[in-house]
């Protein structure tokens, strides 16, 4: 395990998160993230540190209203949230990470449009796992 630091684009919103230095993220599909070109890394709120620009983040929610999707409000850059999938943790943005400490980056696919009938027939794991 490496600490990792990352942020938004005009670097307001600054935050550090401990994970891998070989990092395996989730690639979603859903109508957000497909748009905003996420990557996800889901860890628990233990491993994730705000270091700045808790005033800069505004959240949007849509849906269930249970993700609380942070935008830096000064760039618009989402580079964490947290998730529906896992509300006691943070979905972390790989593309908004230093990559001084990423050793390795691998990509795997998410079905997340179709995600709630996944789960209602047992058919797919929680992003992230």
């Amino acid at each position: 395990m490496v600490v990792h630091t990352g942020g938004c684009h005009c670097g307001q919103v600054r935050f550090e998160v401990t994970a891998p230095a070989q990092l395996r993220v989730s690639d979603c599909n859903c109508s957000i993230c497909s748009k905003s070109g996420y990557l996800h890394l889901i860890v628990p709120k233990s491993r994730f540190k705000l270091l700045s620009g808790a005033g800069s983040l505004t959240n949007y929610q849509f849906n269930t209203r249970t993700a609380q999707h942070l935008f830096c409000s000064v760039c618009g850059v989402k580079s964490f949230y947290v998730p529906r999938s896992h509300p006691h943790g943070y979905s972390v943005n790989a593309r908004c990470l230093d990559d001084v400490t990423i050793a390795d980056l691998t990509i795997v696919p998410f079905d997340g449009r179709d995600w709630e009938a996944q789960f209602r027939d047992g058919r797919s794991e929680v992003l992230g796992d």
